[in-house]
């Protein structure tokens, strides 16, 4: 039995559940063959209170906490739909404007985003960068009551679809600190490059983003100047923990399907099921799975109360994509053929979560932060 949630959080699910039942299951796989989700689907999600779940209703949100956030991540996750952008704009993008934004920032942006008719996308990774966020290139030079941006960035989620990116940029070359500046669609010398093609979530848009002389007024910083490294930072546990919660709840879901798959396949005339390697695999599977789960949520429970450390969400990072991706191969294993096949979820799963190594930080980079405790 979770204790996490309260009896809220579990109302709010049922909420979600019916929602993405009705709202994404149904049309996912069109999604993923278009490699986009039609802007509508924001706004359903908007006027269901789904977005901005944790942005006071001051700022025309539901003024919920991350538990509440916790609980979309969870159901998207069971459902194989991660690659509905929500998280990027509700729960990273959304609490820069929140936590560092001016009040005018906060009342122009936040409510069409809670509403969802304005997506958000954050504009940190570049080619060649990788997670080196210092060595980003793009440059904001400033000019008067503006900042003149020039650079380029890659593998931004969100990004056809968003109208308002936090863009991470540079005031000088040979500085390691970065600004964060608020580009807005139809800014002149704006614009989105292809949809990349990626192996997974490819209903998740994702596409390049270039700077051309882009004039951004300063009321579109956020925070200081040169505060903009500490600032992601910050935020970045959280991050962190969005991937592992997300983790726990497929190789769950994946779990339930894959017994329910061995049990009903045959094979020598028995069982899949029946035969001791698939049981003594998804015993694994499930010690493994508890064993991730009691953990992501004690982690849960310390960012709730404030005292999540930047070690322990490297820690639930590293162990829950590292544990998704293996546990989902011996799931995948065991449906044969039929797991090599798109129509089934174990399939589309196995290949989502092989960017959840790489993506909020390599395993590699959440080995070196754990390291630097030892």
């Amino acid at each position: 039995m979770r204790t996490i949630f309260r009896d809220d959080h579990e109302i709010f699910r049922d909420q979600v559940r019916r929602f993405i039942d009705k709202e994404v299951v149904p049309h996912h796989a069109a999604w993923e063959a278009d490699g986009i989700v039609p802007k509508d689907l924001w706004r359903k999600a908007g006027a269901e209170g789904l977005l901005c779940v944790t942005i006071p209703e001051e700022y025309g949100g539901p003024g919920g906490d991350f538990g509440h956030s916790a609980v979309l991540i969870e159901e998207l996750a069971r459902a194989n739909a991660t690659a509905v952008g929500f998280t990027t704009h509700s729960d990273i993008t959304a609490p820069y404007i929140l936590a560092y934004g001016t009040e005018e920032q906060k009342r122009r942006w936040l409510p069409r985003m809670a509403s969802g008719d304005l997506i958000a996308a954050i504009g940190m990774s570049e080619p060649g960068t990788g997670s080196d966020l210092r060595a980003m290139r793009t440059s904001a030079a400033r000019s008067g009551d503006d900042y003149i941006v020039n650079g380029q960035k890659t593998f931004i989620t969100n990004g056809m679809n968003a109208g308002l990116v936090v863009t991470a940029a540079k005031l000088s070359s040979n500085s390691k600190d970065l600004t964060l500046l608020c580009v807005e669609e139809g800014m002149v010398g704006f614009a989105k490059g292809r949809k990349l093609e990626k192996i997974g979530l490819r209903g998740q848009d994702t596409c390049e983003l270039f700077y051309d002389g882009v004039r951004v007024p300063a009321a579109n910083r956020l925070g200081e100047d040169n505060q903009g490294f500490t600032y992601l930072t910050h935020q970045l546990a959280k991050e962190r923990l969005i991937i592992a919660i997300r983790a726990a709840a497929s190789v769950e879901a994946l779990l339930e399907e894959t017994v329910a798959y061995t049990r009903d396949r045959k094979a020598f005339g028995k069982t899949v099921f029946d035969f001791q390697n698939t049981r003594f695999k998804l015993a694994e599977v499930k010690a493994n799975a508890t064993m991730l789960r009691v953990f992501v949520d004690h982690c849960l429970g310390l960012l709730l109360n404030g005292d999540l450390t930047a070690d322990l969400a490297a820690m639930a990072k590293l162990l829950g994509a590292e544990m998704q991706n293996r546990l989902l191969d011996e799931m995948l294993q065991l449906h044969g053929g039929y797991g090599f096949m798109s129509e089934y979820k174990v399939s589309r799963a196995w290949v989502d979560a092989r960017v959840a190594r790489i993506y909020g930080g390599t395993s590699e980079i959440m080995k070196e932060i754990i390291a630097r405790t030892l």
